[in-house]
Parts: C-alpha cells; sequence; structure tokens
C-alpha cells in the first residue's frame, strides 16, 4: 500500500482519540494537509492518548505522539499553566511515571525540569521538535533565589 492521506479523520483539525489511534497505528498514513497541524493537536482531551502512542515501540507515529508531548507541556510551562493546568500535568506525568518506556521517561524527566526552570523553554526545542530528533536530559543549572 502506497503512503497517502488517512482518510478516517471526520474533522483533521478535531479528530477523536479512536481517530488519531487509528492514523498513528497505519504505517502508511501522512499527515493531513494543512499548516502545524501537530499543535492543534496538543490538547486536554487528547494528550492521554498521545502518551499511550508514545509509549508503544511498535507505533509507527511514535516519534510525532513525543513530539506532540513535547509541544503540551512546553505551552503548559511557558503559560504558567493557563492552557493546561498544573493539575492535569502532573496527572499526566504520574501516568508517563508508570511507563518502562526510556523515550517517555526522558520527556517526564524534561518536562519536570522545564517545571523547575521555565527558562529551558526553547521553542525549537520543544515545538519543533528538536527533543524528538536529539532525544537527550536537559540539565537545568542552578536554580535561582
Amino acid at each position: 500500500m502506497a503512503e497517502g492521506s488517512f482518510t478516517g479523520f471526520a474533522r483533521p483539525a478535531v479528530p477523536t482519540p479512536q481517530e488519531i489511534r487509528d492514523w498513528a497505528l497505519d504505517p502508511y498514513s501522512v499527515a493531513p494537509e494543512g499548516r502545524q497541524w501537530d499543535l492543534t493537536l496538543a490538547t486536554d482531551e487528547l494528550v492521554d492518548t498521545w502518551l499511550d502512542l508514545a509509549a508503544d515501540a511498535t507505533c509507527p507515529k511514535r516519534s510525532f505522539a513525543l513530539h506532540v508531548l513535547y509541544i503540551y507541556a512546553g505551552d503548559a510551562v511557558r503559560t504558567k499553566f493557563r492552557v493546561h493546568s498544573r493539575k492535569r500535568v502532573d496527572r499526566l506525568l504520574e501516568k508517563a511515571g508508570e511507563s518502562r518506556d526510556q523515550y517517555v521517561g526522558l520527556w517526564a524527566a524534561n518536562t519536570e525540569a522545564l517545571i523547575r526552570q521555565p527558562d529551558l523553554f526553547d521553542y525549537h526545542e520543544w515545538c519543533n521538535g528538536g527533543l524528538v530528533r536529539r532525544p537527550r536530559r536537559l540539565n537545568p543549572g542552578p536554580t535561582r533565589r
């Protein structure tokens, strides 16, 4: 089967968790046309689905799922938790802690570092996939008092 547009989205701008799951598990599907689709997917409604997909080593869109998790966390911290509540982020981190996946663990460690030190936020790293393409643990400097 050739790579192609996924036809399973009723509304690509607001997909359901099941539509995301079906798209992510299809090795031939590509992202819908349109700029910055990834940014529209970092929502409270979809974040648990992204975490599940990011932790699935067999998921063809695993890197994309991780990328959306980084966008979600970055947006939460850089907006001082106005976009996504601290409670919601903490619950997601707790769920990520139950995963044995190294990339999900790295995401959680980097998110916790960002919460402690918000100036670690760099748009390219958190929202343009830098931390997914070059996975590494962010090392926060000493905390300022």
